[in-house]
């Protein structure tokens, strides 16, 4: 948004109502509004996914970019269920993303170096730690993050099966080496 690319940039989060406290970080590093789907129900990637459809046909968006992975699972399954569900093409691991008219190219490293694809828009990106420096946002955009709008949509009421598939039967820590 800060080079004029975009016009206007919405962040959400599937979680509990402490999920805000992560989109009002978003919100005070420049995205201009907040998206919060609530739920105290395990989200697995493929009902992230159904979800995160929904969001992004209401508000009709070109480009979606999400996380390599989960902090909770570390799955790396969410952003190609989306497009998939979405009929979009994707660019996964990018460390480096370029918009130009009516498209977006994603550079990524490979094994054998980096690999740069141009996706048509709208398309799917998922990011490799590698695409930016992170930030800190200054006091005065933290405070004037309190009055952007961040919006809560409790999962349950989007008609979306989000009930978990899968069940996580034991963690483990893996075993000392020797």
């Amino acid at each position: 948004k800060e080079a004029g690319k975009a016009d206007e940039i919405i962040v959400a989060s599937i979680g509990q109502e402490t999920s805000q406290e992560t989109l009002r970080a978003a919100l005070a590093l420049g995205a201009d509004r907040a998206v919060l789907i609530k739920t105290d129900t395990e989200i697995q990637p493929l009902a992230a996914a159904k979800l995160l459809q929904k969001i992004a046909n209401d508000e009709q968006v070109d480009l979606i970019i999400l996380g390599k992975q989960a902090i909770d699972d570390d799955s790396n399954q969410t952003g190609q269920m989306l497009a998939a569900l979405m009929d979009r093409p994707q660019g996964t691991f990018a460390s480096k993303v370029e918009l130009a008219d009516g498209s977006v190219q994603v550079t990524r490293e490979v094994d054998g170096g980096l690999e740069t694809v141009e996706l048509q828009l709208p398309a799917i990106v998922t990011t490799d730690l590698r695409l930016n420096e992170p930030r800190y946002a200054k006091l005065p955009n933290i405070m004037k993050a309190k009055k952007k709008p961040l919006e809560i949509i409790e999962a349950d009421s989007m008609g979306i099966d989000i009930a978990p598939r899968l069940e996580t039967l034991k963690v483990t820590e893996p075993p000392k080496r020797s």
